[in-house]
């Protein structure tokens, strides 16, 4: 602004410090303002009186630091930024002073609006702030104000306001606090990894949370180990899954974000079904179980290490419609995805069945003679072993004895004649003949 002259004085304009809070102008020239300042503090355009001899008006650009104060009028506000959660609640710490010879009527908070540059209505009487807002302070020197339930739309710089007694005494700080409402959002880097390369998972916010607090990380809806606001980990299968964070002390939580760890086939196993004994003869499925992030996209079956289903073939499952004891063996399955394959520990299958083979020997060989000693020996093939012999002659009469062999100690022409061995297990039965001749001595 040019210098205004009155009656008969000219002034000329020199370096001015003016101090209204804080050092403001660097310096000025003759009927010219020239301002450097930092374009990123907050001035205020008063003018001010210079010169002793004449009135000259001098538009002077102040910085304000936090406490406004003219001739006993003053507002602090601590924090002047704070930066807080949606959802949660905050105070606004504030204290005010004022000429002595005042008393205050009434105080208030307001927002301000830099868009119209105009201040909004007591928020307590806004229909938006009304229920959520309470004044904390007194009408002394304390005017701590608070807001609950915070919105991202409650983001903006808020003023505190008071009137005195005096007849259109009223104050308004040039100054406020500025609040910044932020949601918190996961964020993970990369998002698709393959297992045992690096994964950086941050809960961020749009600004820096007042008060540094500690954060809570979940994986799946259970909470994780680490509270740091970013953290950095190897990623392994275990780690994949759905993250949220939050800010411990508070309810609100993130939205989720997946985390996608790629790796070979894990956890391989072999089951047969129906589980239970294999009894020769009955259906056999061997199923191959794996867990692998691309699914296994190939199975290939192995018997006494040797490739029993083609190469390339990708069921899980291999059927044996009718099994027999050469089917018996050690199995396993090898599941392949793009990453790797890997095996299965092996599956011994145990084939059971009746006995078979079932025959009678006798010992000593050769002619028996009455009056010599004459064994007999039922053997036989069974899976699981026999578990009983029964001995019988001629039409079927049982003999007492059941062991696997049969002696007659001292043969008699009685004794010849038709000899049956019986041989059981668990799955069945089977005899066997022999015809014994008896000679006289």
């Amino acid at each position: 602004m040019p210098p205004e002259h009155i009656q008969g004085f000219t002034c000329t304009i020199i370096d001015v410090l003016y101090k209204f809070g804080a050092v403001v102008l660097k310096f000025c020239k003759l009927n010219t303002l020239s301002v450097m300042l930092p374009t990123h503090l907050c001035f205020k355009c008063v003018y001010v009186r210079v010169c002793v001899s004449a009135c000259v008006r001098v538009c002077v650009c102040v910085y304000f630091s936090g406490v406004l104060s003219q001739r006993g009028w003053g507002v602090t506000y601590t924090p002047e930024r704070i930066c807080a959660l949606k959802g949660s609640s905050v105070n606004m710490s504030c204290t005010y002073s004022y000429p002595p010879s005042h008393t205050v009527q009434k105080t208030f908070w307001v927002i301000y609006d830099w868009n119209s540059k105009q201040e909004g209505e007591d928020l307590s009487k806004d229909s938006e702030y009304s229920h959520r807002v309470e004044y904390l302070g007194n009408k002394n020197s304390d005017c701590t104000f608070r807001i609950n339930q915070l919105r991202e739309t409650d983001s903006g710089t808020y003023r505190f306001r008071f009137l005195t007694d005096h007849v259109n005494r009223k104050y308004t700080s040039q100054l406020g606090v500025t609040l910044e409402v932020t949601d918190l959002q996961v964020m993970v880097n990369p998002d698709t990894v393959t297992e045992g390369q690096s994964v950086r998972l941050i809960c961020s916010t749009t600004c820096t949370l007042t008060g540094s607090p500690a954060f809570i990380w979940y994986r799946d809806g259970s909470p994780l180990s680490f509270t740091d606001q970013s953290h950095q980990f190897t990623a392994s299968s275990e780690d994949r899954g759905s993250y949220t964070c939050a800010v411990k002390g508070y309810e609100l939580h993130s939205p989720a974000v997946a985390l996608n760890v790629i790796y070979r086939p894990k956890s391989i196993s072999v089951s047969v079904s129906p589980s239970g004994e294999i009894v020769e003869g009955s259906s056999v499925t061997l199923i191959c179980s794996s867990d692998g992030n691309p699914p296994v996209q190939r199975y290939t079956w192995y018997k006494n290490n040797r490739a029993v289903s083609p190469w390339g073939g990708s069921d899980r499952s291999y059927t044996i419609k009718t099994i027999t004891l050469l089917d018996a063996g050690v199995y396993y399955c090898e599941a392949r995805n793009v990453i790797g394959a890997e095996r299965s520990p092996p599956k011994h299958l145990d084939v059971q069945y009746p006995p078979k083979s079932v025959s009678v020997s006798v010992t000593p060989s050769g002619e028996i003679v009455e009056g010599s000693s004459v064994t007999l020996t039922c053997s036989s093939d069974a899976n699981p072993p026999v578990q009983r012999h029964t001995w019988y002659k001629n039409n079927g009469n049982e003999l007492s004895w059941k062991e696997s062999s049969y002696t007659i100690k001292s043969i008699t022409l009685q004794d010849a004649g038709e000899y049956y061995c019986e041989a059981e297990n668990a799955i069945g039965t089977k005899r066997s003949q022999i015809t014994l001749k008896v000679l006289c001595e």
